[in-house]
């Protein structure tokens, strides 16, 4: 039997649709691939997006960066010298992008002009660092990738 062209497209075309269809699915019913959103509340938080972005810029404009450090005893945040620590104000939170298990946030309670995260509350691999401070009447922000 003699197969002409058009008859082979068409088999090609078959045959790299069934391929595809056949991994869509198999992805489809596993249970270790997670098809969740990246965060729960993805569409209210962005919805704040642009305050974000404004709190880091004024960050960026009075030069409120932070040094964020690994040590042995854990994550060190050094906060600006030139903020009093007692009005400081604000959350860390910590978002580990391979298991949302793992994200926690903890209040700001500074020692001096710095705050510790213990070692036992990181698990070792890739974190995303979100710190909003207040101080007075200004927001700031500070965003942070960081291997643990």
């Amino acid at each position: 039997m003699k197969i002409n062209w058009g008859t082979g497209i068409v088999l090609a075309f078959v045959c790299f649709i069934s391929f595809i269809m056949y991994f869509v699915i198999r992805m489809g019913l596993q249970d270790r691939a997670q098809h969740d959103l990246v965060t729960e509340d993805y569409y209210k938080k962005e919805l704040g997006y642009q305050g974000d972005m404004d709190a880091a810029e004024l960050a960026r404009e009075l030069k409120a960066g932070l040094l964020v450090e690994k040590t042995d005893e854990g994550l060190w945040v050094q906060f600006p010298t030139g903020y009093e620590p007692q009005g400081i104000t604000g959350t860390l939170s910590l978002y580990r992008p391979s298991n949302r298990l793992l994200d926690t946030d903890f209040p700001l309670e500074l020692s001096g002009s710095a705050l510790l995260i213990p070692d036992r509350n990181l698990v070792p691999g890739r974190w995303d660092l979100t710190i909003r401070w207040r101080y007075g009447d200004k927001n700031f922000m500070h965003k942070q990738k960081l291997t643990y």
